[in-house]
């Protein structure tokens, strides 16, 4: 007879034995669950699986606002939206000391409104924000810290593709867990700003002071931002003001991204192709990831590690906030090796069950998963944003850019420590538009 367990506990070792080697974590996921599916139910079964689960994925209508807002995000970088945004607050933050760094945070939450990718944030972002800290004096290690963190507001300010993948599959509202990212996203931009004056503080030869801006530049920076605050409110004002469906408005934001790009001259045919091209790489690489996690799945479920492992948690005697803890603690330790998109299709079919039995809020944990993986994005020694940013800036080293990014990581430990003791912050927006 087979040993179920046994072979669950051989399916996760395959997996990781994979990743470590190299193999992209999709097709990872993909081999181990089509291997340990056949083991336990047959080769005929696994590969009818094989089959199916890709075919299904891919045309299915619920998936397809993530490449919309990927598109919407590659338009609106050619757009030159985010140079815009940078130098908007550049010109009202540049004269403190890490002004340049509090414009580049800005930056990032501005550009994160009309991006729903952490990965896109930090690449932009990175191309216009590094070369002008550099220039002015900035330390590059710490430069790229700021960079890598803010990029980090790609995935819990809203539009986000984390959130649409969260709820697509816990069957949560998507608009709900939008406005609910809203009020942590803020925070976040508050904290970093915070964070930023104390490093300048403790260390003034990292950040020279600018030069100051009279009020006319300020107000003119200001008013060239017109069209990423246009594209934001066409996208989340339609979705609360009843016009859209959020797949609706994914559509509609990259089309109006396309249309702002085009009346104002900066998209050439070439750029359009451009940004179609890369958009398809970059839902092509998440759609892998979906495709191997959802074949994992499957061998879960007939294993019964899924259920078992949901039994075990809810049993434990450290309570319901104890088993929060524990769940928080495994979340930071994979996102130091694991690909935040397979970190959440991997985990929330195991860890929702055991949250709602706790009677905790499904939106609010929504916001906190969100929150530990923004965590995993810049830790040592996989940090997606950190690598990201080294492939365009070669000549600041990983252990620099690690470096820059420690006091960031400190600031979000807190900002998880109060997402986690007042919900209230995640919960009030959802509900006050509900």
């Amino acid at each position: 007879m087979i040993d179920r367990d046994l072979i669950a506990v051989l399916g996760f070792a395959l997996m990781f034995a994979l990743m470590l080697l190299r193999v992209p974590i999709g097709v990872a996921m993909g081999i181990a669950g089509v291997l340990g599916y056949g083991v336990v139910s047959g080769w005929g079964p696994a590969l009818a699986l094989l089959g199916k689960v890709p075919l299904s994925t891919v045309t299915d209508y619920k998936l397809a606002v993530i490449p919309m807002f990927i598109l919407m995000g590659s338009f609106a970088a050619a757009a030159g939206m985010s140079r815009e945004l940078f130098n908007a607050g550049s010109a009202w933050f540049g004269h403190l000391r890490g002004g340049l760094a509090v414009g580049s945070i800005a930056a990032c939450g501005g550009f994160a409104a009309i991006n729903g990718s952490s990965v896109a944030t930090v690449a932009t972002m990175t191309n216009v924000a590094l070369p002008e800290m550099r220039r002015a004096g900035y330390e590059p290690g710490f430069a790229a810290g700021v960079i890598a963190a803010g990029g980090t507001l790609g995935i819990m300010i809203p539009p986000s593709v984390i959130f649409v993948l969260y709820g697509i599959m816990t069957e949560t509202d998507i608009s709900q867990l939008f406005a609910a990212g809203v009020l942590p996203g803020l925070l976040a931009m508050g904290m970093y700003a915070v964070t930023i004056q104390i490093v300048g503080r403790l260390r003034p030869q990292h950040m020279p002071r600018g030069a100051r801006h009279g009020w006319h530049e300020r107000f003119s920076a200001l008013r060239e931002i017109w069209s990423t605050a246009a594209l934001f409110l066409l996208v989340l004002g339609g979705i609360y003001g009843g016009l859209f469906l959020v797949d609706e408005a994914a559509a509609v934001g990259a089309i109006g991204a396309l249309v702002i790009g085009l009346a104002r001259g900066r998209l050439s045919r070439r750029a359009i192709m451009e940004c179609l091209v890369s958009s398809v790489r970059v839902s092509a690489s998440i759609m892998v990831i979906v495709i191997g996690a959802y074949l994992f799945g499957y061998f879960l479920t007939i294993t019964q590690a899924t259920q078992q492992i949901v039994e075990f948690m809810v049993h434990l005697p450290l309570g319901a906030y104890g088993v929060l803890a524990l769940i928080m603690i495994g979340y930071l330790i994979l996102g130091a090796i694991m690909d935040e998109l397979a970190m959440i299709l991997l985990t929330v079919p195991i860890v929702f069950p055991v949250i709602m039995q706790l009677g905790f809020d499904p939106v609010w944990f929504g916001v906190i998963i969100v929150m530990a993986v923004t965590l995993g994005l810049v830790c040592p020694p996989v940090g997606m944003n950190v690598f990201v940013l080294n492939s365009i800036a070669r000549d600041i080293s990983l252990p620099r850019i690690y470096a820059g990014t420690m006091p960031f990581i400190a600031t979000d430990l807190v900002r998880l420590l109060v997402l986690c003791a007042f919900p209230a912050i995640s919960l009030w927006l959802p509900r006050t538009i509900a």
